[in-house]
């Protein structure tokens, strides 16, 4: 069922407002003027006195998502007074409070009880666990969906600014929280239950009876080049499932090319040997990376260098490359480099030099290794531009055998822009194709040299949302939009904040230098 945003806000000031005509009921029940309960700033005052809590009850009212906590707070304790000491009223009033709390305002023989007859009323210890467990755990819903999630760093892609093992913490409310595509969802799970849960390990814990379009709560800022930002992966509409890690229009484009078979008949494969699943977008993987192209820029890298609008790009001192290093025969010690901080990558020989290994460096890093007494020589590992032999020609964005970009020598190409009209021809389609069909939902098929849109002769196309343009730090070692393109602004999550926790696995410790840092 899909609910346009504005009847979604219809209905909730109309919650809202049921919701306070039941509060009048009730104030009125207990010898108090029920029009308190309709006055901001003086109603949340005297309600707290009523239920005797703490003056920190009304400071903590205004602050954003917790402020919700002390509402379901003043609800139960009001509750209690009218006699209402069951679970199932405080679980009614608080969650369904639009409808409950005007039934219990307008219900004659529901009275006011007093303080003493409600300081009876003692939980049991069960009872004081539930209430706790439920409570807390849509307090933690609500501030996870709308304000702060904590996400752990999976992979290599933002090194060194972001290390693998780094827990950090995302503000979701940075450029305007999200209202929830599919709001029926398992608390604290993403879009799957963890596999070590025994029956519905693995299987999908949301549900799609209900759906919202696109909407947000106000932003603190708009997104800014080099932020780094948590987004949802944009090709992951469509996954397979035990493959969740590659692009599934990927593997099609990989089956096609290794079995000399169509496009269509390699996905037809790919849907008889793999589990196929469509995600709605707040479901899809989260990813951070850098922004690094804003809506309306020129971007083009040559030679691993990134230009923006005509200029060489800011690149941050962390940012890595891969780069081949010469030895005299003598190897390198894992460990050792990554206590020296130099990697915290595998070092492996180049398969095809000899006396040559490949090591993912830091500008500075690379200086360090110069100085090793083995080392001959230290180059980047920089791919040319154009077609190379063998090469699959297919895994870089727009993935199209017209254009031969790669990871080092891509574009130019204009980030889309919203209200920016963009004239159409077969040859530039690649590059909105996604865009106009995937990420705002139009109907697009070619006929020889002619494209149309909803069944429309189409010459132009006029964007609806801003694009990104988002790379990883580790820029030979980072699946971004290279890869699959730009990022609509509604699969933007957050903006990363701080690294809380970091802990490096293959040394075994605590990176106690990253500990409670700022990811500027």
């Amino acid at each position: 069922m899909e609910i346009s945003i504005s009847t979604f806000v219809i209905l909730s000031v109309i919650y809202f407002i049921a919701a306070h005509v039941g509060l009048y009921k009730i104030l009125e029940k207990m010898g108090v003027d029920g029009w308190i309960a309709l006055v901001p700033f003086y109603g949340t005052y005297k309600m707290v006195k009523m239920v005797k809590k703490s003056w920190v009850w009304i400071i903590v009212y205004y602050v954003p998502f917790l402020g919700f906590v002390v509402w379901m707070g003043i609800i139960v304790e009001l509750l209690k007074l009218l006699g209402k000491t069951s679970f199932k009223d405080h679980f009614l009033g608080v969650v369904f409070a639009g409808v409950y709390l005007p039934y219990i305002g307008f219900k004659e023989d529901v009275k006011f009880i007093g303080y003493e007859e409600a300081a009876k009323y003692k939980k049991s210890t069960g009872r004081e666990w539930t209430d706790a467990i439920v409570f807390a755990v849509i307090a933690a819903t609500l501030i996870r969906g709308f304000y702060l999630e904590a996400f752990t760093i999976p992979t290599s892609s933002m090194e060194q600014k972001l290390l693998v093992g780094d827990f950090l913490f995302v503000n979701k409310m940075a450029y305007g929280a999200r209202v929830p595509n599919t709001p029926l969802s398992f608390p604290f799970t993403h879009h799957s239950f963890p596999e070590s849960v025994p029956v519905i390990g693995g299987n999908q814990s949301y549900l799609e009876w209900l759906k919202f379009p696109y909407a947000k709560l106000p932003k603190m800022s708009d997104v800014e080049r080099n932020d780094c930002v948590v987004f949802n992966f944009p090709a992951g509409d469509t996954v397979a499932v035990e493959e969740s890690a590659r692009i599934y229009e990927q593997m099609i484009r990989d089956a096609s090319m290794e079995l000399n078979v169509s496009e269509d008949e390699a996905r037809t494969l790919i849907h008889k040997n793999y589990t196929i699943k469509a995600r709605p977008v707040d479901k899809k993987e989260n990813y951070i990376k850098r922004c690094v192209g804003l809506p309306g820029d020129i971007l083009e890298i040559v030679d691993s260098k990134l230009i923006i609008n005509g200029e060489t790009a800011y690149f941050d001192g962390g940012a890595q490359f891969n780069y081949d290093v010469v030895t005299d025969g003598t190897g390198f010690n894992l460990k050792t480099l990554q206590k020296k901080k130099i990697t915290t990558e595998s070092v492996s020989p180049h398969p095809e030099k000899a006396n040559t290994y490949l090591l993912t460096l830091t500008d500075e890093a690379a200086a360090k290794v110069k100085m090793f007494s083995q080392v001959i020589s230290v180059t980047k590992s920089i791919e040319k531009k154009g077609y190379q032999p063998g090469w699959r020609k297919t895994p870089y964005f727009p993935n199209d055998k017209q254009y031969d970009w790669n990871v080092d020598n891509f574009g130019p190409l204009t980030i889309p822009k919203a209200g920016v009209t963009v004239q159409l021809t077969t040859e530039n389609l690649p590059l909105y194709r996604r865009v106009i069909k995937n990420y705002e939902y139009n109907d697009l098929r070619v006929d020889g040299d002619k494209i149309y849109i909803n069944n429309e002769l189409a010459t132009a196309y006029t964007f609806k949302m801003d694009y990104y343009w988002m790379m990883g730090d580790n820029r030979h070692r980072s699946q971004d939009s290279r890869f699959w393109g730009f990022v609509p602004e509604n699969h933007i999550v957050g903006k990363a904040v701080f690294v809380w926790m970091s802990y490096d696995s293959q040394l075994g410790e605590i990176r106690w230098d990253r500990l409670f840092t700022i990811v500027d």
